[in-house]
């Protein structure tokens, strides 16, 4: 799984306003000058991602006997061979798995409520169905589909998912979209333009496959990232950008939390790069935590993004972040509304929610535990033998939540931001129905 959460010392360097020490740029975001070549261009009308609210989705987890290419636990634990289990979990929030047909056996004592811990399959087909209709029903726009290095073990299953994101999509008049991750990439620039000719450009001939301002729409991730999982030049990265723009492509690039700054979590020299994309949408997953924090991030950087973006011409879509349910940031509700409020105040062109269903950091807005009535009972052992605390749910604060909140609130979210229900910083969603 990609490693994005920043650890305590990155995460002072990441705070609005913190400059790090090894930024060589005095001025990172300076005025076009009467030798720079600018490309004049203008923000984009509403489309498929313009003007629209799009949840990431990793359709990454498997299970023995799904009859699934991978035939694994994958992403559920840290070993696939093995089920799940209090010793062997790659996930740190449980799922609300009433609403699926097929799930999957585990080791797990029983959810507090007496039944049995099972977890659900990516790759059944009623799983990827049922999750997009909850995207129509609580009126999500679209999916971005996560795509990493196709190559090795992971390759066929994620082929086979792609497939079966299509047709989930055109069944329930989803739109969505193909999102290469390039964490750990070694061969990215030929593999991925490989992978786009020979596989994944055939799915844009889909009604449903999502277009903005008439161009099939990619997403990479990664670029410009200042870690060792991304060393990429500015070169390389741009060179990619424009091949896929010369396939007719409109580029989103998940880019990092400071990119304009170029310090941080990005490279530096990178800004070149950055404003070759054609949207940007910064990684905010370790950035924040609560509502001040957003509210510091509003004032000190999402304004000034928004504005910078404007002014060349690229458009603007933040993330939108649940919180990490384990570490308990959510506050009911509160935090992830506060987000809304600010990125509509900002002026953002289209919103990303991160992430649909990512159960290994607890950043998923898909049905979840309530309550501890449905949680597998007993502790967790997190290392060394030594037990840490159960699967928090969705009550954790003492709110009572319906499963289904974070799409209720995501589906409110999205209709604050495309005028449908007036700015408020007030959420009207209320946790249980």
């Amino acid at each position: 799984m990609r490693i994005r959460k920043m650890n305590a010392l990155l995460l002072i360097a990441l705070l609005p306003g913190v400059m790090s020490s090894c930024s060589k740029k005095s001025n990172p975001n300076p005025a076009p000058t009467k030798t720079d070549t600018v490309v004049v261009r203008k923000q984009s009308p509403v489309g498929d991602v313009v003007g629209k609210v799009i949840v990431g989705y990793q359709g990454w987890f498997a299970a023995i006997g799904d009859g699934s290419p991978i035939n694994l636990y994958w992403h559920w634990t840290q070993t696939w061979e093995q089920q799940p289990s209090p010793t062997n979990t790659g996930i740190s929030a449980w799922p609300d798995v009433r609403e699926y047909t097929s799930t999957f056996p585990t080791k797990y004592p029983n959810l507090n409520n007496g039944q049995p811990a099972t977890v659900f399959s990516s790759f059944s087909d009623q799983t990827v169905d049922i999750q997009f209709k909850w995207m129509k029903d609580y009126g999500i726009d679209g999916a971005a589909l996560q795509r990493f290095n196709p190559s090795g073990l992971e390759g066929p299953i994620r082929d086979a998912m792609a497939a079966k994101v299509k047709i989930a999509a055109e069944k329930n008049s989803v739109k969505f979209y193909i999102m290469y991750d390039v964490s750990g990439w070694a061969n990215m620039a030929t593999e991925m333009e490989a992978d786009w000719t020979s596989k994944m450009s055939a799915l844009t001939s889909s009604a449903q496959y999502a277009k903005q301002n008439g161009k099939p729409v990619v997403c990479i991730w990664g670029f410009g990232f200042s870690d060792d999982n991304h060393n990429f030049t500015s070169e390389t990265c741009t060179a990619v950008i424009k091949w896929f723009q010369s396939k007719g492509c409109y580029v989103i690039g998940g880019v990092p939390t400071h990119w304009r700054d170029q310090n941080s979590d990005s490279r530096p020299d990178f800004l070149t790069t950055y404003k070759t994309f054609d949207m940007l949408s910064p990684w905010m997953v370790g950035r924040i935590g609560n509502a001040n924090e957003s509210d510091g991030y509003y004032t000190n950087t999402n304004k000034a993004d928004e504005s910078y973006c404007r002014s060349y011409g690229i458009d603007y879509q933040p993330c939108i972040l649940p919180g990490d349910l384990s570490a308990r940031q959510r506050a009911h509700g509160d935090f992830m509304w506060r987000q809304f409020y600010n990125m509509t105040k900002a002026g953002a062109q289209g919103l990303y929610i991160s992430m649909y269903d990512e159960f290994n950091e607890g950043n998923q807005i898909v049905k979840t535990a309530e309550s501890q009535a449905f949680v597998p009972s007993g502790p967790r052992i997190i290392t060394d033998g030594v037990p840490g605390p159960n699967f928090m749910s969705l009550d954790e604060d003492g709110t009572a939540c319906s499963s289904d909140y974070y799409l209720r609130l995501t589906g409110d979210g999205a209709k604050m931001f495309k005028g449908i229900i007036p700015l408020t910083a007030t959420r009207p969603t209320k946790p249980t129905l």
